[in-house]
């Protein structure tokens, strides 16, 4: 006897390098599935719980150099271990849609191929905090690196890390993709706002069979 597929969670992921519009595009997102009668949670990494902004505070403020990798890592998956448990997993037991501005791709992006933290150890972690909790769906919004940082309208921690390390995050973020397709969409985000817009609701749609 064949094992069920299990149906993708609605959990939907937005990822990619700074300045790729991100927050507009999970905003449109979140207010189609809304039209449709669809019920919505929207929220952030690091972040989106009360001590989870706390420790966003720390990791986007101040000096680039202010932590080492692995102190970051650990550091983003602290702040994820709360989200999951008091945002994330509890929407998703009651049947909503979360859409979460970055998620664990982000750290292994960040901390992994921008920063050269190892990449398995990264996975380990990802593993433990998040489970079966795994984005039904992820959208790489992508772009090239100059065009990111100019629209970038923060000058925050990771703003500041230097051309090389955008770069190297970039093909990370290309990278997960590769290697899991079947979760992750990439999208060009050089174009229009409506033009993005209709791919990602064609990618959800497509995904969880839904119209949009």
């Amino acid at each position: 006897m064949s094992t069920p597929v299990r149906p993708p969670l609605k959990f939907v992921t937005f990822e990619g390098g700074e300045g790729g519009g991100k927050s507009t595009q999970l905003r449109l997102l979140a207010d189609a599935l809304r039209r449709g009668g669809e019920p919505v949670v929207t929220t952030r990494e690091p972040g989106g719980a009360p001590g989870a902004e706390e420790i966003r505070r720390l990791l986007v403020e101040g000096e680039p150099g202010r932590w080492p990798p692995d102190a970051e890592a650990l550091l983003h998956f602290a702040a994820r271990a709360e989200h999951l448990a008091k945002v994330i997993r509890p929407a998703l037991d009651a049947g909503q849609w979360v859409l979460c501005d970055r998620f664990a791709d982000s750290t292994l992006a960040y901390q992994g191929y921008g920063q050269g933290q190892d990449l398995s150890w990264l996975q380990q972690l990802r593993s433990q905090i998040v489970g079966k909790t795994e984005p039904g769906l992820t959208l790489i919004l992508d772009l090239p690196v100059e065009v990111g940082l100019g629209r970038a309208r923060e000058q925050q921690r990771y703003e500041r890390m230097g051309r090389a390390f955008h770069e190297r995050l970039h093909a990370g973020f290309l990278a997960i993709a590769q290697a899991e397709p079947e979760r992750c969409f990439v999208i060009d985000a050089t174009r229009p706002i409506d033009a993005v817009s209709a791919d990602v609701r064609l990618a959800v749609a497509k995904r969880f069979r839904v119209k949009l």
